[in-house]
């Protein structure tokens, strides 16, 4: 599952810089990059894996000058995106990006795991992202799709419900625009999922309540190594839409839905 747009940014996107070097350097044969960031909450395409609770993330990228890549990003859970074990989840990412026009071509799969936890929970998801910049704005477009696979089968007691795998689509843009004369980027996110109605063989699911919008507006403020965000986070599911999920699409703490609006504080130090 993917992690804060800031930490994504430097475990992911430090790829590209042999690219920008290339106009008055050789890029390197390898480049190794890592990022480790502390988040107020968890939130997977709008949901909380995390019990809105603040959450530790980690990554590192090995990148080929060829475009090749290996990444490994981590965080712990809790609440709905647990699954036992060590309440832990390591994404495995290998990709290749290579430039495309005036922007650049990102294509991989990612393996999402859960060390330790109940069985039927691990799965892969192949991603296409194009990303590049128009005036002061950087964008990106991406499309992720995971098959049909058991750990996101629909088993959830209601009329959905029919014990078969399922697959799951996700369609997202990003914007970040820099602020001039300040150290501060505008950023906002808009995606759609399409999945799982119901819940998954543990209880949860990677798109709980099947098809739904996620979005995201806020600001990055660069501070020597350390990047700190503040992202307002928000889903359309609403109250009704999730009631016969409940109680595991709930916080632990007030029983509130953690698919609703909720404010992301983050602080992220690249390496």
């Amino acid at each position: 599952m993917k992690f804060t747009a800031a930490a994504i940014a430097a475990a992911l996107l430090s790829t590209a810089a042999p690219l920008a070097a290339q106009d008055t350097a050789p890029p390197k044969r390898v480049t190794v990059s890592a990022s480790v960031a502390l988040v107020s909450d968890y939130r997977f395409r709008g949901v909380s894996q995390s019990d809105e609770e603040l959450a530790l993330q980690g990554g590192v990228t090995v990148a080929h000058r060829s475009g090749l890549y290996v990444a490994a990003l981590a965080s712990n859970l809790a609440g709905w995106g647990t699954f036992g074990g060590a309440n832990l989840e390591l994404d495995l990412i290998g990709g290749f990006k290579q430039p495309l026009g005036n922007g650049t071509l990102d294509v991989g799969l990612t393996w999402y795991m859960y060390p330790g936890g109940a069985s039927n929970t691990d799965f892969t998801e192949p991603f296409a992202k194009l990303s590049g910049t128009i005036g002061p704005a950087s964008l990106l477009a991406g499309v992720a799709y995971a098959p049909k696979q058991r750990a996101l089968g629909n088993f959830s007691a209601t009329p959905f419900s029919r014990g078969q795998s399922e697959d799951n689509f996700y369609l997202w843009g990003d914007a970040t625009v820099g602020v001039p004369t300040t150290p501060v980027t505008a950023k906002a996110h808009l995606g759609y999922s399409n999945g799982n109605p119901g819940l998954g063989p543990n209880g949860t699911s990677v798109a709980p309540t099947g098809r739904y919008w996620d979005w995201m507006l806020g600001a990055d403020y660069v501070l020597g190594p350390v990047t700190l965000g503040v992202a307002y986070v928000d889903t359309d599911i609403g109250r009704a839409e999730s009631a016969y999920l409940l109680p595991n699409f709930a916080s632990t703490k007030d029983g509130g839905p953690i698919a609703g609006a909720q404010v992301v504080f983050s602080a992220t130090a690249a390496f």
